[in-house]
Order: C-alpha cells, then structure tokens, then sequence
C-alpha cells in the first residue's frame, strides 16, 4: 500500500455515529436473527443479513476515512484486509463464546486491528495519523459482516454449523468476496474532487444488498434459512440504494449524458 495525501474527508455524518449504527445495528440483526429464528421460524434469518450491511456501512465509512489520506492501491487491499481479520476474530468468537460469541469476536477483532494499525504506523512508518483507530474499525466491522451473513445462511451463529455449513462449503469464500467488496468499493467507486459521504455510503448499502441476495441464494440450500425472502428483501434494498446512488450522482455531477453505444470498427473506418 502506498501512502500520502491530505486526509480529512468531509463528513455530513458524525463517524462516531457512524461507528454506534454499525456496532448496534450489527449487533442487533445478529442477535435479533438468532433468537427470532429459533422463536418465530426460519424465516427471520434476513435480519441477520441486514445486521451485515449495518456492519458493511461502518467499515465502507472507515475506509473512505483512512483512504483519504492517499492509500492508492491499497484501498482494495484493505477491504480484503478488514474480512481476513473478521474471519479470525468471528472463528475464534463464535468458537469459545458461546450465546457471547459475537461480542468476544467483536472485542477480539478490535485487538486484531489495533495491533495491525500499530505495526502499518510504527513499523511500516506510514504515518497516517488515524490509521490504529481506522484499522480497529474496519476489523470489526469486517466480523460484523462474516457473522451476519453467515446467520443469514444457515439461521444461527452455533459454532458447529457455521463451521460446517459456510466454512467447511467454502462458502465463507462468498461472504468473504462480497462482504469484502462493500467495504472496500464505494470508495473506489465515487473517488475524485467531488466525492461525498452520503454518495460513497449509499453505494457501501447498494454492494451490501447484493451481499445479501448472494446470501439467500446459499440459505435456498438450507431448511433453517429463508432464502426466498432474503433474496426479495435485498432485491428491494439493492433498487431502493442504486436509486439513492444515483440520483446523488446526478446532484454531484455537472450534467449526466447520454454517451450511445461505442462506435463498431466498420463505423470508424
């Protein structure tokens, strides 16, 4: 990764805001799927998905925060880097933890991602004042998005069948990918002079959403998940958020055109 720049992206949001929407709307689609599941069916599981994108949105504003300062190739490398780091603290939370699994996972991915911004500042010497903080964020915000997905597959958090049901499947590999791209792409995606936050995190919204389709398409496999209506829900999420992308686009933008088609060879000649 490369560093440099000024930093200090504009903020409509408070990100401590930011951080408390992430942390306990994570923490309540978490939850809430898990018991609602084993007291209403396994229709409720999409809350855990939803709990996801809560935790997709905070790290997606951490990046854009940490971003600022001129990471360059390193902002895909840091959203891989934030669901390595989830996979870790989620395995070992949900492992020791029990009906606490999630929230050992969340304060042990917090340590995982503190000792990795002290190493990238006092090691690497990248010198990026809000690095310690920004890494401790995207970490756990990177666990809120495994475990929530995972509840979204499989109706429960049980350390048994998550391990034989998403990791042993390999299906982690898709919560990793997807989870991974709606943390790291909306920067990437809205990056330029006239980025904004509100246009950055409505497209970390619009990824997640695809996250949780992705999601209900495995839970189809499995009778303790709702597939159908996770699929329903984040198809209405996903319209509803690239609406919201794009019309921030269109305030942004100078003026919208209409380019056609890219001209055929015979048509050049």
């Amino acid at each position: 990764m490369s560093a440099g720049g000024s930093g200090a992206a504009a903020e409509a949001i408070p990100q401590n805001n930011i951080i408390a929407f992430g942390v306990l709307g994570g923490l309540i689609g978490i939850y809430g799927a898990y018991f609602l599941v084993g007291m209403v069916g396994q229709y409720m599981s999409f809350i855990g998905a939803l709990g996801a994108i809560c935790g997709m949105v905070w790290g997606a504003a951490a990046v854009r925060r940490v971003a600022s300062y001129g990471l360059g190739t390193g902002v895909p490398s840091i959203g891989m880097l934030a669901l390595g780091m989830g996979v870790i603290a989620a395995t070992f939370g949900l492992a020791v933890g029990g009906i606490a699994g999630p929230v050992i996972a969340l304060v042990t991915a917090a340590i995982i991602g503190l000792m990795i911004g002290v190493l990238a500042n006092k090691v690497l010497s990248m010198g990026i004042p809000i690095m310690e903080v920004s890494m401790t964020e995207i970490a756990t915000a990177g666990t809120i998005t495994i475990i929530g997905l995972a509840i979204a597959m499989t109706g429960t958090f049980d350390f048994p069948v998550v391990l034989s049901q998403v990791i042993s499947t390999g299906y982690i590999a898709v919560i990793f990918i997807a989870g991974g791209l709606a943390i790291l792409h909306p920067f990437n995606a809205c990056l330029g002079p006239d980025e904004t936050q509100d246009r950055t995190l409505m497209v970390g919204v619009e990824k997640g959403a695809i996250a949780m389709i992705v999601s209900g398409i495995v839970a189809t496999t499995n009778p303790n998940a709702s597939g159908a209506l996770t699929i329903l829900i984040g198809i209405a999420l996903w319209y509803v958020a690239f609406s919201g992308f794009y019309d921030r686009t269109k305030r942004d933008a100078y003026d919208v055109v209409g380019a056609g088609m890219l001209p055929s060879k015979e048509e050049l000649e």
